[in-house]
């Protein structure tokens, strides 16, 4: 099939624990061939504020002057308490984020039990690599609109095969992000293709991820 250029939501740039300013987080996703990249760096409470403020700020001086790349700057709700996160995708979007990754319950981290369920009730835009995801909350992120990751970054994507398998099974819409830290990290067409079809999508799945990725960008840039 004719790869698509590469969206990816979710990234880490120096703001938080990825090795790279948001300037050089750029061109090299840009080279490896990106037309949307997502910057999502890790945040809580305390570091909100400040993180979403130079991420905008990035992303204001950057677009436009990166052959055609666009930054989304978007956070990534990161162990915070499950009681807690409702609020805080609230004040992400009212601080005018693009949108609101919660970081799930990976199996290589000790992420609070009910991070997932907490998440998808509070209608974040991407649940991150749920490794761990029940039956019933596959079925309330379909309900909510919510959409669930299917990983590039080992260990995180170790439960990729059991999120494919539960969005067929409740329809729920996916999406396909490298959780890039560091160069070497992020996507390329070829390298979001295996991913995809490694963990069980079929060609035609695929496609459909790819086209509801560009649409979902679309929502994205429009918030900002």
């Amino acid at each position: 099939m004719n790869e698509a250029a590469v969206i990816d939501f979710h990234t880490h740039s120096f703001l938080s624990d990825g090795e790279l300013v948001p300037a050089e987080l750029a061109r090299r996703c840009l080279v490896s061939g990106y037309s949307v990249l997502g910057m999502a760096d890790h945040v809580d409470h305390g570091t909100l504020p400040d993180v979403l403020r130079q991420l905008r700020a990035a992303a204001s001086a950057l677009n436009g002057h990166m052959d055609g790349l666009c930054l989304l700057p978007g956070v990534e709700i990161t162990h915070v308490p499950p009681a807690l996160i409702g609020d805080l995708v609230k004040q992400a979007r009212d601080l005018g984020a693009s949108h609101v990754v919660v970081h799930g319950e990976t199996p290589v981290e000790p992420v609070a039990p009910g991070t997932n369920r907490a998440a998808i009730e509070a209608g974040a835009d991407i649940l991150a690599h749920p490794g761990i995801l029940s039956e019933k909350d596959a079925e309330l992120a379909a309900e909510k609109g919510v959409h669930v990751e299917l990983s590039g970054r080992g260990g995180h994507s170790l439960g990729n095969g059991l999120v494919a398998a539960l969005a067929r099974r409740y329809g729920f819409k996916l999406v396909i992000n490298s959780d890039g830290h560091a160069p070497g990290d992020y996507l390329t067409p070829a390298r979001r293709r295996l991913i995809a079809l490694g963990a069980g999508l079929s060609e035609e799945e695929y496609a459909a991820v790819l086209a509801d990725a560009a649409r979902l960008a679309d929502v994205f840039k429009k918030r900002l």
